[in-house]
């Protein structure tokens, strides 16, 4: 396939490969402490383990796991909430595949639905809003969850039904935002993190300025970098260059996808709909400030939390998982005593097994061969 074969070219890789061997001893880590590169995408981790990156590096570079996967970090008492009202008889629920299984205190999703209430598969913000048009004598809520990837198309589809007067068209917000959780990382006291992959999707949204107080702050190398093996190794090598160098500087690998000023354009849809402001929640790490999102008061009307009043619900997740250290990189999915027992994929006890862009997915269905040895 055109414009992937060539960000896939075996051969590419293996010169990538031989380069960061070549200058991985002029880099100031060794095997015991390795230079820690966090891949912050859920996106990227899978694509690293789908080809076995992370196997072909040098020895004193090393991948871990960031908490960029917004499924991930929902925190179970957002479930139990969409569950509250996903239940009411008039309600038909609508929800992207990754979130039907991600569990709270009362159950998944899909555990919902089995027990009568209306949960939908759907795969776009406008399929909710066409349901919705179709089927007037019920409340069709959409539930929107994700990075400023998808908040565009949120955005525009809530314009959409207010420009359509479409009044039974509700909107549970669980969008959060990047650049808050990377600045609470960095502020983590040995947070062992010593330079950034930054994904490429919210990139093409924020652009590369977003991230520049990482390099000038804490004097952190990043790369915004795409998702096929040449590109992630490009950005590895693009980082190592700036370790040998002594220098933090942010650089944009992906620049065939992502100008450095990101997409103004779906920036004014987001800043008309969406008030980027307050804490949110974050499942495994806590309250993180000045990451949530709730809807201006021009959209206000669509809001299903104030349309509906549900109870406020918080639940704590098991002490033995390990949700938050994987999501920080203080640990891999391995290490976790629940890991391929009480949670796999088929009876996942946490986020990040659930989701198809969570770290102990990417383990369990790369590495499992491992895991059992």
């Amino acid at each position: 396939m055109r414009f992937v074969d060539e960000y896939r070219d075996p051969e590419k890789v293996m010169q990538l490969i031989e380069a960061l061997k070549a200058r991985a001893g002029k880099l100031p880590y060794s095997a015991r402490r390795p230079l820690r590169i966090m891949e912050v995408c859920g996106g990227h981790t899978h694509a690293i383990f789908k080809f076995g990156l992370d196997r072909l590096l040098p020895d004193n570079i090393e991948f871990i796991h960031g908490p960029g996967c917004p499924v991930c970090v929902l925190p179970m008492g957002r479930i139990d909430t969409c569950i509250e009202i996903a239940s009411r008889p008039e309600v038909i629920f609508c929800t992207f595949g990754d979130a039907m299984r991600v569990p709270g205190r009362n159950g998944s999703l899909l555990d919902a639905r089995m027990r009568g209430a209306d949960v939908r598969i759907i795969y776009s913000p406008a399929d909710a809003l066409k349901l919705a048009q179709h089927n007037p004598q019920h409340k069709v809520v959409f539930f929107g969850l994700g990075f400023e990837t998808t908040m565009p198309a949120t955005a525009l589809t809530l314009r959409q039904a207010k420009a359509a007067n479409v009044q039974n068209f509700y909107f549970f917000c669980q969008h959060i935002t990047l650049i808050p959780v990377l600045k609470s990382l960095l502020e983590q006291p040995e947070n062992g993190i010593d330079a950034f992959l930054a994904p490429g999707h919210v990139s093409m949204v924020i652009g590369t300025h977003a991230y520049d107080f990482i390099a000038s702050q804490y004097r952190r190398p990043l790369v915004v970098a795409g998702f096929e093996p040449v590109d992630l190794l490009q950005g590895v090598l693009m980082l190592a260059e700036q370790k040998i160098a002594g220098d933090s500087r942010v650089e944009n690998q992906y620049r065939r996808i992502v100008p450095d000023a990101g997409n103004t354009v779906a920036q004014a849809a987001i800043k008309e709909v969406f008030a980027v402001a307050g804490d949110s929640e974050w499942r495994g790490l806590g309250i993180i400030n000045h990451s949530g999102v709730h809807l201006t008061d021009a959209y206000r009307a669509f809001d299903a939390e104030h349309h509906f009043r549900p109870r406020a619900q918080s639940a704590s997740d098991d002490p033995q998982a390990r949700c938050g250290e994987v999501l920080t990189g203080r640990c891999k999915p391995a290490q976790c005593p629940l890991f391929g027992g009480k949670c796999t994929p088929q009876s996942a006890f946490g986020a990040l097994m659930v989701s198809s862009e969570g770290a102990c997915s990417a383990w369990y269905q790369y590495r499992s061969q491992e895991c059992e040895s």
